[in-house]
């Protein structure tokens, strides 16, 4: 399931989020890369341990704490603290596929299963060419560009790829998640099953028999098939 999130951070929030990038150190991506994806990655990343990471870190699971659309389409069980990449000129990611398990940053070495990625635009389409995030899946190719503070969301198996950067920068923040349902079909199903209650809650109330017996559905087969 692709989908993609309007408005995760307004306006505000990203200007906030530039000017802490603007005055952070920048190193080069391929140190969160595997082996494989780092012979065609060519970017820059702020370190993951740095204070502005952290910081903006916990701004951006802030934000997705409070998007219902987000919670509903990936059911996190964790999430990665997220991180943040810039692409300049001539700057680029070839096509891969991203690792199946991570390590969570500050652990002793815990580890996660990355299910869904997603990534936060930081800067609009028009301040940049190229740069287009290109995610191959079983309906085609998506070429993914939206403006700052809209967010893609898409299974981490998907093989993705960022095009050549043409013209000015590219400014995002990236993270993965391991869902509750580590199956994408059943969590595309489930996401669309919570699409059309919130839909048909808004017609008929939440008394509504109907309304009752598909959400009644909806929690049963979450927990049916909810890894926790």
């Amino acid at each position: 399931m692709l989908i993609t999130v309007p408005n995760v951070l307004t306006r505000e929030e990203v200007l906030h989020c530039r000017k802490v990038l603007e005055n952070s150190p920048w190193v080069d991506g391929r140190v969160t890369a595997g082996d494989q994806a780092a012979k065609s990655k060519n970017n820059l990343q702020i370190p993951v341990d740095s204070a502005e990471a952290r910081e903006l870190g916990e701004f951006i699971l802030k934000a997705l704490g409070r998007n219902p659309i987000y919670n509903s389409a990936v059911l996190p069980l964790y999430v990665l603290p997220p991180m943040f990449n810039r692409y300049d000129v001539g700057m680029t990611f070839g096509a891969h596929v991203d690792n199946s398990i991570r390590v969570v940053p500050g652990t002793a070495g815990m580890r996660i299963r990355a299910d869904v990625s997603t990534t936060i635009f930081l800067t609009d389409p028009d301040d940049y060419d190229g740069g287009e995030l290109v995610i191959e899946d079983t309906y085609g190719t998506h070429s993914v560009k939206l403006p700052a503070g809209d967010m893609v969301v898409y299974p981490a198996s998907s093989l993705h790829r960022v095009m050549p950067v043409t013209r000015g920068s590219r400014w995002g923040s990236f993270f993965w998640a391991q869902s509750m349902i580590a199956d994408d079909w059943l969590r595309s199903m489930l996401y669309e099953l919570d699409m059309s209650i919130i839909d048909i809650r808004q017609k008929l109330g939440d008394d509504d028999p109907s309304v009752l017996a598909l959400v009644n559905h909806y929690h049963n087969l979450l927990r049916r098939f909810a890894q926790l």
